[in-house]
């Protein structure tokens, strides 16, 4: 664990400064502590110019373009960006190795709940977040969703909770450090994810599974009834409880699941609480389940009942996921570009009563496409993106006899592409089913390029 007389003055390498804050987080935490900083990114100035401009007030040393072993092996401390793999050689030269997540976790004695999960994380802690913040106006999000808890921490009051979205790379950044304690964690799911960087997948669900494994007997671990087969209730020490998201999966051994449509929740006195009624404004079965474990996890928090459902009725959505964007000559336009996995990808086709128009493919994660199978045809058009993902998705519908439009090589095109096929009262969903890398910068860049590009039609 760190302290601040720790960082006075001593020598630190910020490996990736980013542009989405976790490294300009970071740096401005540690700049303000007193300590010499080091920025080394791979990217040039040029790209990395908006989160630099934050920084100017600081004399910070940058590297950029390239990394210097130096600059690692002399450090007294290196924070690294959660996508630099741990078999980095710089890594392996660093005498300390620290995340924005481990450097917050060092500093903070607020209460913290945790959540991570293959999909459905971002939308499980905007919604818990959301509801939270009725009760507990302090309460802070941060983690994965972008926004570095290192950011808020000078702001942070005794003892307002906080909720994290973890990966399982910033889970993999903890491991051995004994520092992530949550009061309430949650895993919303495992598919196969990230497998271009993992070896096997149960490398992947070992990461996954450092959420559970520091906590106390007091705290409380949620368990996926689904994944009961892995053993994950033998893990850690906290108090286990099993939870479904499946529809109809509210049963004896549940703490909280679906009967009937409605999201149960059985309270401390044995008695069932609905929590998410039949009916939500935002489509999907997915979507619907991710906000029961939200709500459920206020209640196990103390959130009042009243206060849940009122929430949980008024909870907007979140950016990119299932979002509605406009409704244009009859038609409604949803960005989903968060949907990176195949699984996503299948669930949001599934979500609408009618068949959507979907634009879909992308970079290769190398995932299984196989869930797919079935599912495609699902889709009244389907408008591919250029991308390696892509190529294969093409040879699943070639092989269902299911035809395509495109692959085309820029969001426009394709989007002009599916205005022409659709009709009044039809669906248009970007939903890629693959990362963005090569026509993006990251799949919100993506999304923002889809919802320009749908404000603009005409």
């Amino acid at each position: 664990m760190l302290n601040k007389n720790e960082l006075k003055n001593s020598n630190i390498t910020i490996m990736g400064l980013g542009l989405h804050g976790g490294g300009l987080a970071s740096a401005l935490f540690l700049a303000k502590a007193g300590a010499n900083l080091t920025i080394t990114d791979l990217r040039s100035q040029e790209v990395l110019a908006p989160t630099i401009e934050k920084l100017k007030a600081f004399p910070i040393r940058y590297v950029l373009g390239e990394h210097k072993e130096e600059d690692f092996s002399k450090a007294d401390l290196v924070v690294k960006n959660p996508a630099v793999p741990w078999d980095s050689p710089y890594l392996k030269l660093a005498r300390r190795v620290e995340s924005d997540i481990s450097i917050f976790l060092s500093f903070t004695e607020n209460p913290v709940i945790a959540v991570t999960g293959s999909k459905g994380k971002s939308t499980i802690v905007s919604a818990l977040f959301h509801i939270m913040k009725a009760q507990f106006p302090k309460c802070k999000l941060g983690g994965n969703i972008t926004i570095s808890p290192l950011s808020f921490i000078e702001e942070l009051p005794a003892h307002a909770p906080v909720i994290l979205e973890l990966s399982s790379w910033q889970l993999a950044d903890l491991k051995g450090k004994n520092l992530l304690k949550p009061e309430i964690t949650l895993i919303s799911n495992i598919m196969h994810d990230h497998q271009n960087r993992y070896d096997c997948f149960q490398d992947y669900i070992d990461d996954k599974l450092q959420i559970y494994q520091d906590q106390s007997p007091e705290q409380i671990a949620l368990i996926p009834k689904e994944e009961l087969s892995r053993g994950w209730d033998k893990i850690g020490k906290a108090k286990k409880h099993i939870f479904s998201l499946d529809q109809d999966g509210f049963d004896g051994d549940t703490l909280f699941g679906f009967r009937d449509g409605q999201g149960i929740f059985r309270n401390d006195h044995g008695q069932e609480e609905m929590l998410v009624p039949k009916k939500l404004h935002l489509p999907g079965a997915h979507i619907k389940g991710n906000i029961l474990a939200a709500a459920s996890m206020a209640r196990i928090y103390g959130v009042p009942l009243d206060i849940v459902q009122t929430q949980v009725k008024n909870f907007p959505g979140v950016e990119h996921r299932m979002e509605f964007c406009r409704r244009w000559r009859g038609i409604d336009f949803y960005n989903d570009t968060a949907a990176t996995l195949p699984d996503a990808l299948a669930a949001a086709i599934q979500s609408f009563s009618k068949a959507p128009l979907v634009i879909f493919g992308g970079t290769d994660k190398e995932l299984d496409i196989s869930v797919l199978q079935g599912i495609m045809g699902k889709a009244s058009q389907r408008i591919a993106l250029q991308g390696s993902a892509t190529q294969r998705m093409l040879t699943l519908l070639e092989k269902e006899n299911l035809n395509w439009e495109g692959p085309f090589d820029n969001m426009e095109e394709a989007l002009n592409r599916a205005v022409e096929l659709a009709s009044k009262d039809d669906v248009v969903i970007l939903s890629p089913g693959a990362t963005s890398f090569g026509m993006f910068q990251n799949e919100f860049h993506r999304g923002h390029v889809f919802k320009d590009l749908v404000s603009q039609l005409v």
